[in-house]
């Protein structure tokens, strides 16, 4: 099959190889003429300008998105769909909010343009070991889509599959990266009670490598885990700062819509946003009212 692909950031450049190596003809987009090269350097071709994309697809045309979330996404869309024709499919692979993706599988249809959402996991392993995608769109559209996934999934018959109409896609990969917040937070916490019992001395990259085989609690979180406590085992010059991308909190509001409890998906969050504030003017005010109610001593900066 042949796509285009616009966004040519880590996981756009390394999907495109995945399709090229798969026998699929891409032309890729991308502000960045590096970014370009990169992809032409292992067989795919390149326009400068987006109103050049479709030009150089055959029809039905497939256009497939891997841009930031947001506003980048909807100036796409925008800027994308009088390009196109009726049939044509625009898949959406980034993280969009399953909202939006709904607001613009509307504008699409209007234009009789298939819309395709792809909630796409992997990260910078997918080239070498595929990746996991929850697609929401229509039947029909998905059908004629599939050497497309099957060639970026781990395997034909693995890791990917249409889980419902559009904009389940980005719902599905919200939720997934909601756990994913909970998920880290426990190996984190975990790691770190080990890593203060001072007395037994404990090698973190050897518990982690232990229980790699055998554990319930494996994973491959826990692989990864095992490779950064090899690398650093101190985490030294690392900030304790941990940033979002916006889907934990999605996840946590839609669990307050539909009356849902997810404490520990929310703890995450919060535990993320503490992280990002050195100051903490609210612990100070806990320690100052600690004073005032016991007249416990206050630490000093």
């Amino acid at each position: 099959m042949e796509l285009g692909m616009i966004g040519l950031g880590r996981m756009g450049a390394n999907m495109t190889e995945r399709l090229v190596r798969g026998g699929h003809r891409v032309v890729g987009f991308d502000l960045n003429a590096d970014a370009r090269a990169r992809v032409e350097a292992v067989g795919a071709q390149s326009v400068p300008a987006l109103d050049q994309m479709a030009a150089k697809l055959a029809a039905p045309r497939t256009v497939w998105l891997m841009v930031p979330a947001g506003d980048i996404t909807d100036g796409t869309v925008t800027a994308l769909l009088p390009q196109l024709a009726p049939g044509d499919t625009i898949v959406d692979g980034g993280n969009s909010n399953y909202k939006d993706t709904l607001r613009r599988a509307a504008l699409a249809a209007g234009r009789q343009v298939q819309y395709v959402d792809c909630g796409t996991s992997g990260g910078v392993w997918g080239l070498a070991e595929g990746y996991s995608m929850m697609i929401g769109g229509d039947e029909a559209a998905v059908l004629r889509l599939r050497p497309i996934f099957e060639t970026l999934a781990p395997a034909k018959d693995r890791g990917w599959g249409r889980v419902g109409p559009v904009g389940s896609g980005h719902f599905t990969k919200m939720v997934h990266n909601g756990i994913e917040y909970g998920l880290m937070q426990a190996y984190a916490e975990g790691f770190s009670i080990m890593g203060h019992k001072t007395e037994f001395g404990l090698d973190l990259h050897q518990v982690a490598e232990i229980w790699r085989y055998g554990s319930v609690v494996r994973s491959w979180l826990l692989d990864l885990t095992s490779a950064a406590l090899e690398k650093n085992p101190r985490m030294t010059g690392i900030a304790p700062y941990v940033a979002d991308s916006g889907e934990g909190r999605w996840t946590l509001a839609e669990a307050i819509d539909l009356d849902v409890p997810a404490p520990v998906i929310a703890l995450s969050l919060l535990t993320r946003l503490r992280s990002r504030d050195p100051e903490s003017f609210s612990d100070k005010l806990l320690s100052a009212m600690r004073n005032e109610f016991g007249g416990h001593p206050i630490r000093k900066e």
